[in-house]
Parts: C-alpha cells; structure tokens; sequence
C-alpha cells in the first residue's frame, strides 16, 4: 500500500524503529466484525439464526468475526438492530468497562454509537446512558444507531466537553 509521503514522514518521525511493523500492519487482512445487541437477543440465539458464516472473536462475548463479502449491513436483521457492525479490536473498550445494570454512563466523545450502543445493552433499560459527540452531525448519526439498537435510557448531547462537566460534575 502506497501511504502519503507526508503521512510516513511523520508516523517514521513519531514510532522511530517500530515504524517498520506499523507499516507491514497496512499489508495484513483487514478482520470484519459484529457485535449482536443483546438487548434483543443472545449470542447463541444469533447463532441459531444467523444467514451468514460467523465465528467468534475470543476477547468479546458478544462479538464475531464475519467475512467481508457476505455484507451484513445489507441484511434485515441489521435494520432490526440484532446486531453493530464494529472493527473487532474497536469492541474491546467497552466490552470491559464494568458497567451494570441502573448505573450512571457517560461517553463524552461517542459517535458513531460503538461504545455506548454496547454500554446501552449492559445497563439492560435501567440507569442512564448520556452519549455525547461535539459534532452535531456526528451527533446525528449516534442517535440513529441509539434508536436502531432499541437503547431507551439514553441522552444523546452535542455539546463541549467543558460544558458537560459543569451539568454532570460527579
């Protein structure tokens, strides 16, 4: 892959020696991933019903690993919200935040929706999830996924950061 001059400049000036492995990452397969909402069904519910060929990612309970061809987000079951189609290594964060049931959630730089649809499903309809993106546009996009997914305690803001902290200073 040819990346822009001033892009490798910069990433060479940036990683140093470990430049080298950064680059070869471009030459290696790109991973595809879901995560199925569990606010509407189980992993192995998704299993039993799942019209395309999924294994699982190890690190997500919730997440598989599809081939790309197959086109998920052209299925209906997409646009019934069963499942967010999300780069496996971008399920990770959110998958290991502890968050449970009727807590408080805040994601302060959220959209397009990957992490706080995930923190949506853990709070199973109790508490209340606030997930916020400066960009109105960006911000229009989250809420679409919030909906789409069926995450009914959510606040969806887009608003400055330093703005919230006053709003919600715990």
């Amino acid at each position: 892959m040819n990346l822009p001059k001033l892009f490798e400049d910069r990433m060479r000036k940036l990683l140093g020696e470990e430049y080298e492995v950064f680059k070869e990452g471009y030459s290696k397969p790109y991973y595809s991933g879901l995560r199925v909402n569990t606010l509407k069904i189980t992993p192995e519910e998704f299993e039993a019903i799942c019209p395309f060929s999924i294994n699982r990612i190890p690190w997500i309970a919730n997440g598989y690993y599809y081939d790309s061809d197959q086109q998920p987000s052209k299925h209906p079951f997409y646009y019934a919200g069963l499942y967010y189609i999300q780069e496996p290594s971008a399920m990770t964060p959110a998958s290991l935040l502890p968050v449970e049931k009727g807590d408080k959630v805040l994601d302060i730089c959220a959209a397009p929706g990957g992490k706080s649809t995930e923190l949506g499903a853990k709070l199973q309809g109790e508490g209340i999830l606030v997930s916020n993106d400066i960009s109105n546009s960006r911000a229009k996009a989250l809420l679409k996924n919030i909906e789409l997914l069926g995450i009914s305690n959510a606040l969806v803001l887009s608003e400055a950061p330093n703005k919230l902290a006053d709003v919600f200073p715990e």
